[in-house]
């Protein structure tokens, strides 16, 4: 029996996906460590976990190693301590190196939770990405301009999910950025030469060290260029076949970069771009499970239950390879403007016309607050054994559905 702790800030939906599968493993014992208290949490989830410890922050190194010792009481001693948050990895990995449990050490995770860090390791492995400057002032981030020149990409150090992420084409833009960056309470961002070409994810499975499979899905059109336009609905595709040439660089480059950034057993996210001139070069890289219904369609095209394959790959260091039997995707829908879900407009003719590949949607209802994030109000995943089937249906959607926002009283 293994004893293993959850670190979860706000048990919301997609968390409790993963805490669920983690809970209902075979031979796993789970304590959940959260801000939620016991008594909210959704009646499944409280019967299913062996455990609960309630913290205030839950990005708090201190209150999770408190958490820990708490569970320890409860369950026996922790063998394993989880999450799937971006920002607990570092957190996360500072309380095993404490307690002694296994898993990424705080080296790894700050290697892949740092910018600017992540790329100078991947620098020093000879592998690709873009040149970049964690700056502090002024000075330093105008000699970054004058050194690689327009387009640049602005962002936190440690951000995740495309948040407070700029494109700076022009001289504005960059005045009007460091305007806004000198009054920011962040000590430094990170400036990057803006990367042109398609964009990708690389998901892969590491278990000791080694990369055991990997997934691959193209971004249609590339996240900042849809934070750069709110109006803009966008579609994840996971094409059936990934083994052609367009993919062969990165089947290379993605399991050397996890290597050289000490990733040993992990889901990891990779986010990628291959250029007009048939390289690539690394993005970002995450040691946690994808989001944005990533972990879903995966799920959808290897016909498995994406949240057991994690489980038991972080709690059990078991993982048995699937096979890409479908292609899938999802297409974001997001309305134009502020304020509050109207309508929702052409999901009949949608339903009609495409309902046998819908697997998954969440739609936009009436009166809901408009999303401040660039996923939008709501999504629809399809699945197809065709690549182009699933290509067509996504057109399809983005193109015939529309969302209807209007300005709240």
């Amino acid at each position: 029996m293994v004893n293993a702790a959850f670190v979860a800030p706000y048990l919301l939906e997609a968390t409790s996906q993963f805490v669920l599968a983690a809970a209902r493993l075979p031979g796993v014992r789970l304590g959940v460590i959260t801000a939620t208290p016991l008594e909210r949490l959704d009646p499944e989830l409280r019967e299913a976990v062996a455990g609960h410890w309630e913290i205030s922050d839950g990005l708090d190194p201190q209150q999770i190693t408190d958490g820990v010792r708490g569970l320890s009481a409860q369950l026996g001693p922790v063998e394993r301590l989880i999450g799937i948050l971006e920002q607990l990895q570092v957190p996360l990995a500072q309380v095993r190196d404490a307690l002694g449990i296994p898993g990424m050490d705080e080296t790894s995770a700050r290697n892949v939770r740092e910018k600017s860090r992540m790329k100078d390791v991947l620098r020093a492995a000879g592998l690709p990405c873009a040149r970049h400057q964690l700056v502090h002032h002024t000075d330093q981030a105008t000699r970054f301009l004058d050194h690689v020149g327009f387009p640049l990409v602005a962002k936190p150090p440690d951000g995740a999910g495309a948040k407070a992420t700029y494109r700076l084409d022009t001289q504005q833009d960059f005045d009007s950025w460091l305007r806004a960056a000198q009054g920011s309470p962040s000590e430094a961002w990170l400036l990057e030469e803006y990367l042109t070409g398609r964009e990708h994810t690389f998901d892969s499975v590491t278990l000791g060290g080694q990369t055991l499979w990997s997934s691959v899905s193209d971004y249609v059109p590339p996240p900042l260029e849809v934070l750069r336009n709110p109006w803009m609905q966008w579609t994840v595709v996971l094409p059936q076949d990934v083994s052609g040439p367009e993919y062969a660089e990165i089947h290379r480059a993605g399991p050397a970069a996890l290597r050289a950034l000490g990733v040993e057993t992990a889901f990891s996210h990779m986010e990628w771009f291959a250029r007009p001139d048939g390289s690539v070069a690394i993005s970002e890289v995450g040691a946690r499970p994808p989001g944005a219904q990533l972990a879903s369609m995966i799920g959808f095209s290897h016909d498995v239950d994406f949240f057991t394959l994690w489980a038991r790959l972080v709690l059990r260091d078991e993982f048995d390879r699937p096979d890409r039997v479908y292609a899938s995707g999802t297409a974001y829908l997001r309305g134009m403007g502020r304020g509050r879900v109207r309508a929702v407009h052409g999901l009949e003719e949608i339903r009609r016309d495409l309902g046998q590949l819908i697997v998954s949607a969440r739609l936009p209802q009436p009166g809901q607050p408009a999303s401040s994030s660039y996923e939008g109000e709501g999504f629809i995943t399809v699945r197809h054994q065709d690549t182009g089937a699933v290509r067509e249906a996504l057109d399809r959607i983005i193109s015939g559905v529309r969302v209807e926002l209007v300005e709240s009283d």
